[in-house]
């Protein structure tokens, strides 16, 4: 047989889209090409296929041989091809059977002596490969990985000759059997080691009850980062779904797919140097960037007016859809990107404007250059603004216990899970009907939100948030409507701290 096809799939964003490979043996001068858009690391798999061929007792087809791609229009990259490749030879060339090939999809990068090597974003591949009814044959590094999410279809080998031995009916390899992690606590720190600050205490848990983003502003010290850290552990447990949203994400990253981590919500704090690529992905071969691995989790973005002001305006749009576009010339790659922002920041450059024991040595410009970073746009995305001051000695010195966090999570779980029953997502998701339900006032909260309206000039998104926030506090109140007092407490978290 002069013509062998295989199947695989391309790393491209979180679809995984099948690739075709369709491998011809020609007479004429011995030639290896390699077409359909590949770019470096796939054409020089070449090199690493011939010599796994030889490497394994096989014999090198000594013809001209194409290797095509398709389609040929979809970017290809890495070193996932080589052993579709390589299969795509041996039955090409009659060496090793070919019945079978086009009813599974093959993974794996092969090394110059036909060992295989694990490749990124598996788990992507393996959601694909089980939507289409297909078995997986991968390397044994990417197994338990795949496993996770196409049980009982996928088989794992070691070295080339396990995959073409099981093909050839001489020793199938084994299903690799569903492997099934059950989450493990989160390792996010207690907030009862937090003293006082009742009032961003509540800020937090209503942040986490609604999945609203909460700015936190105050001087130095005043343990701003110490709250923002602790919000992971009072987080709703992750759902079936959002485990593997998110762990595919994390497949594509360099840093690689964490069994360990199975089950937690992301927290990503970069640091404000960070620049625009780092936070929402791209490069060369784009990758997913922060906002993208906080998926289903927490961005804390510590010194926000630090960062510099191409990177936050990029937060703008995922804040809304919750999903990031990055493009290119020729295509697009859409990252999801549904991310809870928790921002810090002092109030001037110095840190202890308004502050009763320090004195602020900012100037006025200063000042004003400083909190002009931020644009009104993206603090208007923002549903919580709360200020954080100093405490007085006796309350640092206070040795009463503070209430931990997994108190605090119960009363979370609890209006969360009120939430999604009767809405189907956390109040922050609530678009504009599901509020007009959700949030229907009576007539004295229709005339103090008016009253609301007209005094603080929201915006009707400022509106709308407003409207999800008393939706949350309602919630963690045990409370059917929307009350007064709850638009009260909403409405004064819409005012930017120190303003």
């Amino acid at each position: 047989m002069a013509l062998a096809i295989t199947l695989g799939r391309a790393e491209y964003g979180i679809q995984a889209p099948l690739v075709t490979i369709e491998t011809h043996l020609a007479n004429g001068l011995p030639a290896f090409s390699i077409v359909g858009l590949a770019e470096t690391a796939v054409k020089e798999s070449r090199d690493r296929v011939r010599s796994a061929i030889v490497n394994s007792g096989f014999e090198f087809p000594a013809r001209r041989i194409t290797v095509n791609l398709a389609p040929a229009d979809l970017p290809k990259h890495g070193g996932r091809f080589d052993l579709p490749i390589a299969l795509g030879i041996l039955a090409a060339s009659g060496q090793v059977p070919a019945d079978d090939l086009e009813r599974v999809e093959l993974a794996g990068e092969l090394s110059l002596g036909g060992r295989l090597r694990g490749v990124s974003g598996i788990l992507p591949a393996a959601v694909q490969a089980r939507a289409a009814n297909r078995e997986l044959i991968l390397a044994e590094p990417n197994a338990g990985e795949a496993s996770l999410v196409h049980p009982n279809g996928c088989r794992a080998a070691s070295h080339l000759l396990e995959v073409c031995g099981h093909f050839a009916g001489e020793n199938p390899l084994p299903v690799t059997p569903h492997s099934r992690i059950e989450p493990s606590p989160s390792n996010a720190p207690d907030l009862a080691d937090v003293r006082g600050q009742s009032r961003a205490r509540r800020a937090l848990e209503i942040a986490a009850a609604g999945r609203h983003n909460l700015l936190l502003a105050g001087p130095p010290g005043t343990g701003k980062s110490m709250l923002a850290a602790r919000l992971a552990g009072i987080l709703p447990t992750m759902s079936e779904v959002e485990r593997l949203e998110t762990a595919s994400v994390h497949s594509l990253s360099h840093e690689g797919f964490a069994a360990s981590r199975w089950g937690w919500r992301p927290f990503r704090a970069p640091h404000h140097s960070a620049s625009h690529v780092a936070l929402a992905g791209g490069g060369r071969q784009p990758r997913p960037g922060e906002i993208s691995l906080a998926h289903n989790g927490v961005l804390f973005l510590d010194e926000l007016p630090e960062f510099s002001r191409q990177s936050l305006e990029i937060l703008r749009e995922p804040l809304e859809c919750g999903e990031v576009t990055i493009s290119r010339a020729a295509n697009q790659v859409i990252y999801p990107a549904r991310f809870q922002l928790i921002a810090a920041m002092n109030p001037c450059p110095c840190g202890f404007l308004g502050d009763p024991v320090e004195n602020c040595r900012c100037a006025p410009e200063q000042i004003s250059r400083y909190r002009s970073r931020l644009s009104g746009p993206l603090l208007d995305r923002i549903d919580l603004h709360v200020e954080v001051n100093r405490l007085p000695a006796e309350a640092l010195q206070d040795a009463s216990p503070a209430e931990p966090s997994n108190t605090v999570a119960e009363r979370v779980r609890a209006a969360y899970q009120r939430r999604m029953t009767q809405s189907g997502k956390p109040s922050a998701d609530l678009g504009a009907k599901q509020l007009e339900s959700a949030c229907a006032l009576g007539p004295a909260e229709t005339q103090f939100a008016r009253g609301a309206l007209e005094q603080m000039r929201l915006s009707a998104r400022g509106y709308h948030r407003l409207l999800r926030v008393a939706r949350t506090i309602a919630d963690l109140g045990g409370e059917a409507r929307v009350s007064t007092e709850s638009l009260s407490e909403a409405l004064s978290y819409r005012r930017l701290p120190m303003s």
